[in-house]
C-alpha cells in the first residue's frame, strides 16, 4: 500500500504529463479496439452464408474456395449423396446477383438468396425482424434488410419493386443480413430465386447436407470427396476459414488493418515512453532522494512499474468504454460485432504491455542515477 500512495503522489505532482501518459493509453487501446472491430464485422461478413449455417456439410463445385463466388452444379448430384450413408438430406442452396430499382428511382444490387421449402434452410435463425420466412412463399415475396432501408429508397414491407425486371414484393424485413463487399441480400424460395436470378432449373449454387449426427460430419464430408465427382465437401468450419483467407489475400484488407493496428501500438508506445521520461526527469531530485535515503533500485523499478499499471488499468477502463460507445454507434447503421472474452483480455494485455513498455526509458535513466548527483549545485 505504500509503494501505491507513493506512485499516486508522483502522478498528481505533474498532472498534465500524467494526463498525456494516460491520453496516450487511451489513444492507443481504443484505436486497436476500433481496428480489431471493424477488420471483425468484415470478416464476419466474408462468411457469413457459412457462419449462420454452420450446422451442415457444404458441398460445392470442387473448383471454389469462397462462398461467396459459387459455381452452378447439378442438382441431381444431391440424389447420389443422400444414397449415402449418415445422409439425411442434400438442402439446395441458391445464390444469385440481382439489380433492384424501386419506384422513386433508386438502385441497387443485391444477392438473391434461395432456399427450399418448408424447412428454409440457409436462412439465419432469429434474423427477421418484421415477418419471417413463411412469408416467403407468397407469390413475388423477398426481403429486404432493415439496415439496408437508406440504399434501398426507405422502403416498406408490403411495397413493390423491380428485381432484374421482374416485379416482386417486400414480404419480410430480416435486421442483419449482412454479406462481404457491401453486397445486400434477399431471401426467397428457391424456385422464385431462379426465376429472379435466371438460374437454371437443374443448377443450384450449393448443396447443405445435412447428417444424422454432428460426430459423423467428417466421415460423411471423406465419403462425399471419394465417391461423389465433380464437387468438393467442406467442414463448415474449414469452409469459412478458407473463404476468409481467399478473400483476404485478393483484398489487401488485412495488411491494412494490420499496419493501422501496428501503428496505433507504435504511436501509444512512443507517447507514454517519452511523457514517462520527461516525468521521470522533472523529478529527478525527487528519485534521487529517495535513493539516497535508502531505496534501492529495485524499489524506484517498483515505483514506476506502479505507476504504469495505474495507468494501464485507467486508460483501459476508459478505452474499452469509449470502443463500447463505437460499437454501439455504427451497430445502429448495420456494422454489427462483439468481441469474446479472450479478445476483451487480450486487449487490456495490449494495454498493460504499452504502458509498462514505454516505462522502459525513465527505469533506464533513474536506475543509474547517482543518489549523491541530486544534492551538488
Amino acid at each position: 500500500m505504500q509503494l501505491l500512495r507513493t506512485a499516486l503522489k508522483f502522478i498528481k505532482f505533474d498532472k498534465p504529463k500524467s494526463i498525456g501518459a494516460l491520453f496516450g493509453v487511451i489513444i492507443s487501446i481504443f484505436l486497436v479496439g476500433q481496428q480489431t472491430g471493424i477488420f471483425t464485422f468484415l470478416t464476419n461478413a466474408m462468411c457469413y452464408f457459412v457462419r449462420v449455417n454452420d450446422g451442415y456439410i457444404w458441398v460445392t463445385d470442387n473448383k471454389t474456395e469462397n462462398v461467396n463466388a459459387l459455381a452452378p452444379i447439378d442438382v441431381r448430384l444431391g440424389f447420389e449423396m443422400e444414397s449415402l450413408p449418415h445422409i439425411k438430406k442434400a438442402h439446395q442452396f441458391v445464390l444469385a446477383s440481382g439489380a433492384a430499382r424501386f419506384p422513386d428511382g433508386t438502385a441497387a444490387g443485391l444477392s438473391i438468396v434461395g432456399v427450399e421449402l418448408p424447412e428454409f434452410n440457409g436462412i439465419q435463425q432469429g434474423i427477421f425482424f418484421d415477418g419471417g420466412p413463411q412469408d416467403l412463399i407468397s407469390d413475388g415475396a423477398v426481403s429486404v434488410d432493415f439496415f439496408d432501408a437508406k440504399a434501398l429508397g426507405s422502403p416498406k414491407k408490403g411495397d413493390y419493386f423491380e428485381l432484374n425486371n421482374k416485379q416482386v414484393r417486400i414480404a419480410a424485413l430480416t435486421k442483419g443480413a449482412r454479406s462481404f463487399g457491401g453486397g445486400l441480400i434477399s431471401y426467397t424460395t428457391i424456385d422464385r430465386a431462379r426465376f429472379l436470378g435466371n438460374v437454371s432449373g437443374s443448377k443450384t449454387s450449393a448443396f447443405l447436407v445435412e447428417v444424422d449426427k454432428t460426430q459423423n460430419m467428417e466421415k460423411v464430408v471423406k465419403l462425399i470427396n471419394a465417391n461423389i465427382p465433380g464437387v468438393k465437401a467442406w467442414m463448415p468450419k474449414e469452409f469459412k476459414n478458407q473463404t476468409i483467407l481467399t478473400v483476404l489475400k485478393s483484398s489487401g484488407i488485412a495488411f491494412s488493418f494490420g499496419t493501422l493496428i501496428i501503428f496505433a501500438l507504435i504511436s501509444g508506445f512512443i507517447i507514454i515512453g517519452l511523457t514517462l521520461y520527461s516525468a521521470a526527469i522533472d523529478r529527478i531530485k525527487d528519485y534521487g532522494t529517495l535513493k539516497a535515503i535508502g531505496a534501492t533500485n529495485g524499489y524506484i523499478r517498483k515505483l514506476i512499474l506502479m505507476q504504469a499499471t495505474l495507468y494501464a488499468i485507467v486508460g483501459f477502463l476508459i478505452g474499452y468504454a469509449l470502443i463500447e460507445g463505437f460499437r454501439n454507434g455504427i451497430a445502429n447503421a448495420g456494422t454489427l460485432f462483439t468481441f469474446s472474452p479472450a479478445i476483451k483480455f487480450g486487449f487490456f494485455v495490449i494495454t498493460a504491455v504499452i504502458s509498462i513498455s514505454g516505462t522502459l526509458f525513465a527505469i533506464r535513466r533513474i536506475t543509474k542515477l547517482e543518489p549523491a548527483s541530486v544534492f551538488r549545485n
